[in-house]
């Protein structure tokens, strides 16, 4: 659950302004003036505008009339201005006075979102993307415009401009397919979803966006290189598809998890299933080199029947492997169609290669078995298709004899089978 810091007890803020004296001697009116100075120095005063912005945070506290004042004072142009101090000590008061104003009241935080609005959120991205942010006012707002309202779409794209120009419309099989900004927001949307995702409603357009966001950066893995750390990697584009990934995992562990609603979240995962979701994975897992465990494990002969006999493609990312595994698994959890579908398209033999340990992916091991456990669930065709298995040679892995389960492997494709311990 997220939490956030107040700057005084709210108790206090109330007495302390209970004879409305800062807004009978326009008080706010003398901070905005003060904050305006600060800001628009050749060297912003960063004392000064976390000083003023803490008054205000305060003022804040103190109800409704003293949050419409500080607003009607403020928006949309001063709370711009004061978006683009690239400072982590402004920036996190100034999204506490933001969301202590939106909070309670559906006309301020509608204004937020409106065309006016939008942009100083987009602008408080761009700092945070840059500075950092130290507590969680930001989090608490964009829980509330990117996933219980159906903003993040829009305050997306937004992040693609700069200046005045669409980098989107020239980037071509660049690396900066996606902007540094898109990448920031994107992990913070995930984040957030991970941590609520038991108490979160998620609505069906945020569910196809991510998806489209997901297709399209699929679509330039080919110019990406690889990154052989964890996310985040640096690369935005790369970031960008993974947390992607990680968001479309979070969504189809809903039903599984039991957080939302059974018919919005089967709805949801419905939509990804009929979309394509699992079988653009499995064919994204299948173009994938095999676990490393695997490979080293196989006694290869020339270099030319390796190329001939193996896909070439390297993890995007360390633990780009696990979280297909873990989406796929995730899809199959309970849902025959899903199960019947891997075994039609003759996933079976390639999710039991996940089942291994593998340091470019920690652990797959444990979402492979997971993801296995799911697809024979009660679905005695896939239970018939692993017995009835043709194996030669093995892989010694002692986390799946514990299990009562072996993984061999036939030399003449190359592939890992899981089957029963005798």
């Amino acid at each position: 659950m997220l939490a956030a810091r107040t700057l005084l007890p709210r108790r206090s803020c109330r007495q302390f302004f209970s004879s409305d004296a800062f807004i009978e001697q326009n008080g706010v009116d003398v901070v905005s003036t003060v904050l305006r100075s600060a800001v628009t120095l050749s060297n912003p005063d960063y004392g000064t505008v976390r000083m003023g912005l803490q008054v205000l945070a305060n003022v804040c506290l103190a109800g409704e009339e003293h949050q419409c004042a500080v607003w009607n004072c403020f928006f949309p142009d001063d709370f711009v201005l004061l978006t683009r101090v690239r400072s982590q000590k402004t920036c996190d008061p100034l999204c506490m006075v933001l969301y202590t104003c939106c909070d309670g009241s559906t006309r301020l935080f509608e204004e937020l979102c409106s065309d006016f609005g939008l942009p100083i959120v987009e602008e408080i991205v761009r700092t945070t993307s840059a500075v950092g942010f130290g507590e969680d006012w930001l989090k608490l707002i964009l829980s509330r415009i990117c996933l219980e309202e159906p903003h993040y779409p829009r305050l997306f794209s937004k992040l693609s401009l700069v200046g005045d120009a669409n980098v989107g419309e020239d980037t071509e099989f660049k690396d900066d397919i996606f902007l540094p900004e898109q990448a920031f927001l994107s992990r913070i949307v995930s984040e957030i979803l991970n941590e609520r995702l038991d108490e979160i409603f998620i609505p069906n357009d945020f569910v196809l966006f991510v998806f489209e966001i997901f297709k399209r950066s699929v679509g330039f893995t080919n110019s990406i290189s690889r990154c052989k750390s964890g996310l985040p990697t640096g690369s935005a584009s790369t970031d960008v598809l993974g947390y992607a990934l990680t968001i479309l995992r979070d969504i189809c562990a809903s039903k599984s998890m039991g957080g939302l609603k059974e018919e919005d979240s089967v709805d949801a995962v419905d939509m990804l299933l009929s979309a394509g979701l699992v079988e653009l994975l499995l064919c994204l897992l299948g173009e994938l080199e095999p676990p490393g465990m695997i490979r080293k494990s196989l006694k290869l002969g020339k270099e030319q029947d390796r190329a001939s006999s193996y896909p070439s493609k390297p993890c995007l990312y360390q633990g780009f492997r696990r979280d297909i595994v873990a989406v796929i698994g995730n899809c199959a959890y309970g849902r025959k169609h899903v199960q019947d579908g891997i075994r039609h398209k003759n996933g079976i033999p390639l999710l039991l290669q996940q089942c291994v340990t593998d340091e470019d992916n920690p652990f797959l091991r444990e979402w492979g078995i997971w993801c296995v456990r799911n697809i024979l669930e009660q679905n005695a065709e896939n239970q018939r298709v692993v017995a009835e298995l043709e194996l030669q040679g093995s892989v010694d892995v002692p986390e799946l004899t514990g299990l009562g389960l072996r993984v061999e492997v036939d030399p003449k494709t190359r592939r890992a089978k899981l089957v029963n311990v005798p």
